[in-house]
Order: structure tokens, then sequence, then C-alpha cells
């Protein structure tokens, strides 16, 4: 059951059950209406988990939804045991009222989504400790070599990603925000983006990644699964 699954075999195995594969994670959104019963809800769902919650489980509680998410802990990706714990919480929360929803393409501000950092640099391994250090931050499972993402240990902060440079370049930004989205929510958030000023910068790796500019040549790009079997699936970085 800890078999890790494609990105492809991954979001085929829930997305009829309202969730959604991102960056190595499976996530849903439970309208809920009041912390409490969020707070049962959340109960309900680790009960479902049972012994495997602690290390495939992620839950937020918030006054009207609860977010889940599941990854094992141990392979930083998605296994075919993240795929029946999502069936088998869908089945409990079904059971007591509530529905999973990815949101995406419902009109809604956003569906689920994960955010990463990236820092352009010329020295990977030379500036990472230093960001390493000073967000508090850790190896992902399986990857901690000098130029590996880092991630929050306690997934509340985004991850942060470093790319490559070939040379410098002091009059473009080095930092910019990826924005990893259901496959199926990205032309939407892409067609608001422009339609408030932004610009098209690059979609020449669409469908993994579209790099968008805001008026000032500020980059983020919109990421999707899509468009990456090729490599093998990672948590962080486009």
């Amino acid at each position: 059951m800890e078999r890790t699954l494609s990105r492809q075999e991954a979001s085929d195995a829930v997305e009829d059950h309202g969730w959604r594969y991102v960056l190595g994670t499976l996530q849903t959104s439970v309208p809920v209406g009041s912390m409490a019963r969020g707070t049962g809800l959340a109960a309900d769902a680790v009960a479902a988990c049972g012994d495997d919650a602690d290390r495939h489980l992620r839950v937020d509680i918030r006054p009207g939804r609860v977010l889940l998410a599941l990854q094992s802990v141990a392979h930083a990706t998605v296994t075919a045991r993240d795929v029946d714990l999502a069936r088998r919480i869908t089945a409990a929360l079904r059971a007591a009222g509530f529905a999973t929803v990815s949101e995406a393409g419902a009109g809604a501000p956003r569906s689920v989504q994960l955010l990463e950092v990236a820092i352009d640099a010329l020295d990977i391994a030379g500036i990472r400790p230093f960001w390493k250090a000073v967000l508090g931050y850790a190896d992902e499972a399986g990857a901690d070599g000098p130029e590996d993402a880092l991630v929050d240990p306690h997934w509340q902060g985004p991850a942060v990603w470093f790319q490559q440079m070939d040379r410098p370049r002091p009059q473009r930004n080095r930092i910019h925000l990826d924005i990893s989205v259901p496959h199926d929510e990205a032309s939407r958030r892409i067609d608001a983006a422009l339609a408030a000023g932004g610009r098209l910068v690059s979609a020449s790796r669409a469908p993994a990644f579209w790099v968008l500019a805001d008026p000032e040549g500020n980059e983020a790009c919109v990421t999707t699964w899509q468009g990456r079997d090729e490599v093998p699936p990672r948590v962080a970085g486009p």
C-alpha cells in the first residue's frame, strides 16, 4: 500500500471523490458552519485513517471550512495508501453529512492550492543553509542534498526551492512565487491574473507551469502536476 503513484495515477484515483492532486499531495476542502463542527469533522477524518493518520493526514480547521491533505510523511509523495485513505475519509464524512470538494472551477475565490517561494541563485549550496536557518525550515523526506528544496516542518509556510542561474541577472527579480493549483483550476486562475493587469511571460512549459508577471515585471508561476510525468514526483519546485 506504500507504492508511490505517478501524478496521473494519483489524480485519476481521487478526482471523482472531490480530491485533487497538487504538488505531491492529495487535497480537499469541506465546508462547515462553525469551528465546533469543523473540529468534529476533523475527528471523523482522523478516525477514518486509524493508525495511519499521523503518517499521512494533515488537517487545517477554520470557522468556515476544513482543509484536508494526504501525503506519505516517509516518502514525501502520494502513495496507494493515501488514495485509500482519501476514499475512506470521503465515505466517513459523507455518512456524517459532509462532502469533500475541490471547488475547482466552481466560482469560489480559489480552490485548494499550495504556495512555493522560488529563489534564483548562482550558488544554491552556498545560500541554502542561510534560508534553512533563518526560516527554521527542514529537509524534505529523502531530499537533504545541498541543492534540494526546504519545507516548513509544521506545514504552515510555503516550501522554498532554488532555481539555478547561469549568470548574474541584477535587473531581474530573484524571488518569485509558485502557485500550485489543481489541473482543472489553472486556466481560470491565469485568466483572472491577466484580466487584473498581468501579462503572460511564457507558456513554453505549459501545462507544467505558466510564467506570469505583474505590470512592473514581478513574476509568478501558476503550476499543475500535468506535463511532469517524465520527472519523478516531488513536493517542491516546478
